[in-house]
């Protein structure tokens, strides 16, 4: 009897264990979502990642991804999508929520970036180095799985601006707190305009100029209603690639450090590399449908640099007194 009751515990246990889920061999989906064209940069480095998260998993994690808002929507929502897992992933930048992310948007204040150089690669790399002590705290809510900063950007305009005493009066398209303080100070008008909104406000004369990297204004076919460019670069813009915890917690450990080997200050530099590329693409496209790029004087450029000077000064000061590190961010990345 001991025997065929031995016999019938095996037998129910072999039962149940054919009944219960195998959990490893279920597929974990990853919603991803962004606001931009899939010809940009950062929907080509998701599709990327995608692929390689679903061979490296051995195809137990997947990575859905939803271009031009489609999940969510405007720019301004992916982060709190994010937070609030309509989607597990999340990209936009920090500038069209202006002052959410005070510490961050340092990284966007005229000429402001490492001594290294404005590249995407150094930027984006510094920035992500120097998240976990700086930026963590603004980004509540969020895991950030890497720091983005924009290619340095220029302004498109519907009319030559040939001297800086052209850009008075005229309406400039910006997105960020520390872009609006740099049009303000040329004397032009600063107007926040979504990014996907830029082309329509540019047709329909609602705005003269629009900031943008070149990539971006290629990514948009800016050149199509802005015939000219305005050099040099003036300021970059911050960006976020960034997940809901929870979603992160309840992923099997070895599929967390997937995420993690595959993103962090590595994935920064490497994504950098690509966005500065299409930078170098995007100013070649654009001059080749036409695109007229005039660069300012050199005497022009250090009047602007000169009018911003205060506004550097005042915008750490501010968080200084808010108790926020500012100043020692400031140095670090600019350093």
């Amino acid at each position: 009897m001991r025997s065929g009751f031995i016999k019938l515990v095996a037998l129910s246990a072999l039962l149940l264990g054919a009944a219960a889920p195998d959990v490893r061999a279920q597929t974990i989906e990853l919603k991803f979502s962004h606001f931009v064209p899939p010809n940009h940069t950062i929907h080509k480095w998701a599709v990327a990642w995608a692929e390689r998260i679903a061979k490296e998993s051995g195809g137990r994690m997947k990575v859905t991804i939803y271009p031009n808002g489609q999940l969510v929507g405007p720019p301004q929502r992916q982060f709190d999508a994010a937070r609030n897992g309509i989607t597990d992933i999340a990209v936009s930048l920090h500038g069209v929520t202006p002052g959410r992310y005070p510490i961050t948007e340092l990284g966007n204040l005229p000429f402001t970036w490492p001594k290294a150089g404005s590249s995407p690669a150094v930027t984006g790399k510094r920035m992500t180095e120097l998240a976990p002590t700086y930026l963590a705290a603004e980004h509540q809510g969020l895991k950030i799985l890497f720091m983005a900063v924009a290619n340095p950007i220029v302004i498109f305009s519907t009319v030559p601006v040939r001297k800086y005493e052209d850009y008075k009066g005229l309406k400039i398209r910006y997105a960020g707190v520390q872009n609006r303080s740099l049009i303000d100070s040329m004397g032009a008008v600063p107007l926040l305009i979504q990014p996907t909104e830029a082309i329509d406000a540019l047709s329909k004369g609602i705005v003269q100029g629009a900031t943008f990297p070149y990539e971006a204004g290629a990514s948009y076919d800016l050149v199509t209603v802005a015939k000219y460019a305005i050099e040099p670069p003036l300021a970059t813009a911050t960006f976020a690639f960034v997940m809901n915890p929870a979603k992160y917690n309840s992923l099997p450990p070895d599929l967390q450090k997937l995420i993690d080997d595959t993103t962090g200050v590595k994935a920064a530099e490497e994504f950098g590399q690509q966005w500065y590329q299409a930078e170098v693409d995007g100013r070649k496209y654009l001059v080749d449908k036409g695109q007229q790029i005039i660069k300012l004087p050199d005497a022009d450029v250090e009047k602007i640099k000169k009018g911003i000077a205060p506004l550097t000064e005042s915008a750490i000061a501010e968080l200084e007194k808010q108790g926020k590190p500012a100043r020692k961010f400031y140095e670090e990345y600019t350093r």
